[in-house]
Parts: structure tokens; C-alpha cells; sequence
């Protein structure tokens, strides 16, 4: 994990106002990376095996979420800028997480970190030579 300063997401889960989810310098710039390639982002954590166990990256609103499903916190990114005529609102990624796995993790801290390696096949950082990771402590 780098030794920068990791982002806080908006918490969003009913009756806190700590945040439980951060993001590491290094996955803020694989997110700022997909994001000039894919426009907006959202994260979900299902917790299953295999590809499963690692938060998976989307454009926003590709993966279909419910009532099955817990939005955990709001990532808040400013603009990318106007080198490319993009849009200078400021940019919100989703973290959702089965309910299921928050279940099990309900009383952790999740740091989003990336780091080398070959992400899912499904995950948008996949062809990138990064992954995203979820690195955890107890609250």
C-alpha cells in the first residue's frame, strides 16, 4: 500500500457517519485512468470465490444492483479536467457490496487499493496490468 494519503468514500449505509471504505492514491489512479477511458465507474464487492473475492470495476450502471445488494460509501472525485471537453461536475463512483458478504464484513474498515497483476476478466482494469484489492482491518 502506498504511503500516500487515501480518500475517504461518502459513507452511505443507514445510521453512520464514519466512513468504512477508503481508496489508496494508487487505486484512485487506476480509477482516474478507466475513467478517461470508459466515462463513469461504479465498484461491486460480491464476495463470492475466485473473481468474485476481488471488487469488481464497471462503467456505471452495467452491473445491475437491488435490493440484494448495499450501497457502502461514494467515492467523490474531482473533474478530470478540460483537456478533452469532458464534464467539469465532479465525479461520483458507487461501492456497492452483496448483502450477503456485508454480512460478513459488516464490522470491518475497507481500504481499495491496486497493485500489479491481471485483474478479472470482467473488471474493466483487466487489460491494464493492475488489479484492484480490497485490504481490510477490524473496526
Amino acid at each position: 500500500m502506498s504511503g500516500g494519503k487515501n480518500i475517504d468514500a461518502r459513507p452511505t449505509v443507514e445510521g453512520e457517519e464514519a466512513s468504512r471504505l477508503a481508496f489508496t492514491p494508487e487505486a484512485v489512479a487506476l480509477i482516474d485512468q478507466l475513467w478517461a477511458m470508459h466515462g463513469p465507474l461504479m465498484f461491486h464487492q460480491s464476495g463470492g470465490c475466485c473473481d468474485g473475492s476481488a471488487p469488481m470495476c464497471y462503467q456505471a450502471g452495467e452491473f445491475k444492483t437491488g435490493g440484494q445488494d448495499v450501497l457502502l460509501g461514494v467515492l467523490e472525485l474531482p473533474p478530470l479536467g478540460d483537456a478533452g471537453g469532458g464534464d467539469p461536475a465532479p465525479r461520483e463512483i458507487d461501492f456497492w457490496m452483496s448483502r450477503e458478504q456485508f454480512g460478513v464484513w459488516q464490522h470491518t474498515h475497507l481500504t481499495i487499493d491496486a497493485v500489479p497483476g491481471r485483474g478479472s476478466g470482467f473488471s474493466l482494469e483487466a487489460p491494464e496490468g493492475k488489479r484492484f484489492l480490497i485490504r481490510s482491518k477490524l473496526l
